[in-house]
């Protein structure tokens, strides 16, 4: 039994070092990320720029006649097509590497060390499970941990299915690091056993999907952010305004707010029937659980609205007049409940989800 005991709590401390290794890795990682567009070349940006507020920003751009043989072929810029309020065609910008070698270079150094990061901190949410032989998301400290590598993996796997991706890097990184702070400091908890309650193999399930629902909903939220602020950059070139200098560098190497519009549609729609699972789990869990499906408790009640938010954006999305920034608006109430799920409900409110504590 001390041999146990003292494995046991071997396992938990190494979970520890890994996990503070990973905020130092993940730290490199946010510099490196600094560093591909501070010291990416700005020319690809200017002419992206200048793209957008000279003829190609109200109509298709010219096409170009080169030679191929004796046959005239007409080549065009590739243009996106924004689906907001208007018929502009805006074109994505270079990337935050300013399409140039040295900030490609430094960004390709960002995603190795983010890899890198990741794996140490999957080591060490998986050590965190072994020192207690059970589901590592008991409590907020181990759902922390999980989610932000889950949210990492998940960037990770759309970077290696070749999508265009890599701008949502800094972002994340930040917020993972943000996430990991607060983790250690505010949320830790000793390694534990489970309450009665949670001794089920629904925690698995319920809670996993929860977590994945979670990383998915904030790579979408991290897109609507962006989003909005490139669709306001666009239409005060359309308007004839001229943004500064750093507005500039920063939104024309982002996607086109087309571009951006659509991916946080698709990813939050391609979540919303896992987290709709996730709650028809958790109401099986609590009939097994408390003799019942449904009683009204907090945590219950959120994800609920969470659900009927997100419900309501999707909705809102495929409605032509609610596209564009209002739609993108309320993606952003939904991920805001959330949040509020998942710290308000656990650290203000008491209810039968209480017995973790943090």
């Amino acid at each position: 039994m001390n041999l146990a005991a003292a494995t046991n709590e071997s396992l938990a401390h190494t979970s520890n070092v890994l996990i503070y290794s990973s905020m130092a890795v993940y730290t490199l990682a946010f510099f490196a990320h600094i560093a591909e567009w501070v010291l990416g070349s700005r020319s690809k940006v200017g002419r992206t720029a200048a793209a957008l507020s000279g003829p190609a920003a109200g109509a298709s751009a010219p096409a170009v006649v080169t030679q191929a043989g004796s046959t005239a072929v007409l080549e065009r810029p590739k243009v996106v097509t924004r689906s907001a309020a208007g018929t502009r065609d805006v074109p994505d910008g270079p990337g935050a590497a300013g399409g140039t070698f040295k900030g490609d270079l430094w960004g390709r150094i960002a995603v190795s060390l983010t890899v890198v990061a990741f794996a140490v901190e999957a080591g060490g949410v998986i050590t965190r499970a072994l020192s207690v032989q059970r589901a590592p998301w008991a409590n907020m400290y181990e759902f922390s941990i999980t989610f932000s590598t889950v949210a990492v993996g998940s960037y990770l796997v759309l970077l290696a299915l070749k999508k265009n991706v890599r701008w949502i890097g800094l972002p994340l990184v930040t917020t993972v690091l943000l996430d990991l702070g607060i983790a250690v400091t505010t949320l830790y908890t000793d390694s534990d056993q489970l309450v009665p309650a949670l001794h089920s193999y629904w925690l698995w399930i319920h809670v996993s999907t929860a977590i994945i629902c979670g990383a998915v909903f904030y790579l979408g939220a991290v897109g609507t952010v962006l989003y909005l602020f490139r669709d306001s950059y666009e239409n005060k070139l359309a308007s004839g305004g001229t943004p500064g200098k750093f507005a500039t560098s920063v939104m024309e190497r982002l996607p086109s707010a087309s571009s951006l519009d659509k991916f946080a549609y698709r990813i939050n729609a391609a979540v919303f029937p896992l987290w709709t699972f996730t709650i028809i789990a958790g109401a099986i869990w609590a009939g097994d659980a408390w003799g019942r499906y449904w009683g009204w408790d907090p945590k219950e009640v959120w994800s609920f609205i969470t659900w009927v938010a997100y419900a309501a954006y999707l909705h809102a999305r495929a409605t032509a007049g609610w596209k564009g920034r209002k739609a993108a608006c309320l993606a952003l109430v939904a991920f805001a409940c959330w949040l509020f799920n998942y710290y308000g409900v656990n650290i203000f409110v008491t209810g039968l989800h209480s017995y973790a504590g943090v």
